[in-house]
């Protein structure tokens, strides 16, 4: 069973040699997750991981990819023992590489599912997952807030995340389930899907330790749930 669950976002500026000339305004967010992500290593060497793309659903593992089609060509690998080649692994299992990388994990296995994949799906995906020993979970939060906005602000993503924050922090996997999909998609919180897989993932849970942080107009939830 699942007894160590963390939850983190998946920007390509957690790595810092994408981000050359604003590493330190991105440092709070690759610390956050850095810190949660060897909060997992501790607890197992081997991830399950769930992402969201539109290439979903599949399940990537044991694969080498590279972030050169985000401008720098920095390889990561799913596994210590990785030695197949992908050129095209999607942004969700880069980030979760170079996580377990720099974690010291093992190997992670990563589940991609659509963004636009229904809630009662994503909730049977997480209890599909329950025998695993821990899961990271990916995602963004809504990437209109403020004047950094992608494309134009819009009022409703500080209450939409306000709403996660709060129920991350307090472990409230009913929270989760009850997030909108069609809000979502339209504050563009990809995260969404992922997060309500995490809410089918049997509990009880308490939340060890939680951050939000919007510092480019873009919500990053962070979060550590223990059994």
């Amino acid at each position: 069973m699942i007894s160590r669950l963390v939850v983190v976002p998946n920007p390509p500026l957690l790595v810092p040699e994408l981000v050359s000339g604003a590493v330190r305004d991105t440092e709070p967010v690759r610390s956050a997750c850095l810190a949660a992500a060897r909060d997992l290593a501790a607890h197992s060497p081997d991830w399950v991981a769930v992402g969201v793309d539109p290439s979903g659903p599949r399940v990537v593992e044991g694969a080498t990819g590279t972030f050169r089609g985000f401008g720098v060509d920095v390889r990561v690998s799913l596994s210590d023992q990785s030695s197949r080649v992908e050129d095209d692994l999607p942004l969700p299992a880069l980030i979760a590489a170079w996580l377990r990388e720099h974690a010291g994990a093992r190997s992670v296995r990563v589940h991609l599912i659509p963004p636009d994949l229904p809630t009662a799906d994503c909730v049977a995906l997480g209890e599909h997952l329950a025998g695993s020993a821990a899961l990271l979970v990916l995602g963004d939060g809504s990437h209109r807030h403020g004047e950094l906005a992608v494309g134009r602000p819009d009022d409703r993503a500080e209450p939409f995340d306000d709403d996660v924050r709060k129920a991350l922090a307090t472990a409230d996997a009913d929270a989760l389930r009850a997030l909108d999909p069609a809000l979502a998609a339209e504050l563009g919180a990809t995260g969404r899907a992922a997060w309500q897989v995490a809410a089918g993932v049997p509990g009880p849970w308490q939340c060890a330790r939680s951050t939000f942080l919007a510092p480019f107009g873009v919500g990053y939830h962070v979060a550590v749930w223990e059994a």
